[in-house]
């Protein structure tokens, strides 16, 4: 496909996923404050999002607050998170870039992506999420089922994996204020019919405009 007509599936893909999930929020439960989706997001590389909710239910319960949990104990910070997996790295990511939200930026959280990659821990990825939920700003979340479902919807090589480069081309070729809730609606649309392993191709609603489908 051309780039123009790269355009024009990917804009018929976010009109059908809307209608598939017209409501659509971050799976990580982090209750509207925007340190707690930092840390969510931290805790959420190479495990679920069910599990970080479940994990975080204690986690905020000891440390509600950047500042508790700042000053908080390394180790039972360890314990809590340990069924997130990286625990260790994990744990003093959350309690470093919990620190320097509090002594370097009074506690708020900067919307700036230059500012938020200082954080320990803090990727593209988590930017982004932080971005496009707290700050309702332009953002792509490339996470795997973003890199695999547009892989296989033709709008890059299957072969392509790197998440930079990934952004930057779905960034040129969609509406970047739709990007977000596309990428909301892409996990849930990864979950339930494309999935990673045996994707329910038969019955997707995208089929239509799919170039792996399309293309046997």
């Amino acid at each position: 496909m051309t780039k123009a007509e790269k355009r024009v599936r990917l804009a018929q893909i976010i009109n059908r996923l809307e209608e598939l999930y017209p409501n659509t929020e971050c799976a990580l439960h982090y209750g509207g404050d925007p340190w707690k989706l930092l840390v969510m997001g931290r805790l959420s590389a190479q495990c679920t999002d069910e599990r970080v909710n479940t994990v975080c239910t204690e986690l905020f319960e000891r440390f509600p607050t950047a500042a508790d949990m700042a000053v908080g104990d390394l180790e039972e910070i360890e314990r809590i998170v340990k069924p997130c997996g990286l625990y260790r790295m994990k744990a003093a990511n959350i309690k470093s870039a919990s620190y320097r939200l509090v002594s370097e930026y009074g506690g708020s959280l900067p919307s700036d992506m230059d500012e938020l990659l200082k954080f320990e821990g803090v990727g593209r990825k988590i930017a982004n999420l932080l971005i496009g939920d707290v700050f309702g700003g332009e953002a792509i979340v490339c996470d795997t089922h973003c890199i695999r479902i547009c892989a296989r919807l033709g709008m890059y090589s299957e072969k392509l994996k790197d998440p930079y480069k990934i952004e930057m081309i779905l960034r040129d070729l969609m509406d970047i204020r739709q990007g977000s809730d596309f990428c909301h609606r892409i996990v849930n649309f990864g979950r339930e019919i494309c999935t990673a392993r045996s994707p329910k191709c038969h019955e997707c609603p995208l089929s239509d405009l799919c170039e792996k489908y399309i293309k046997g």
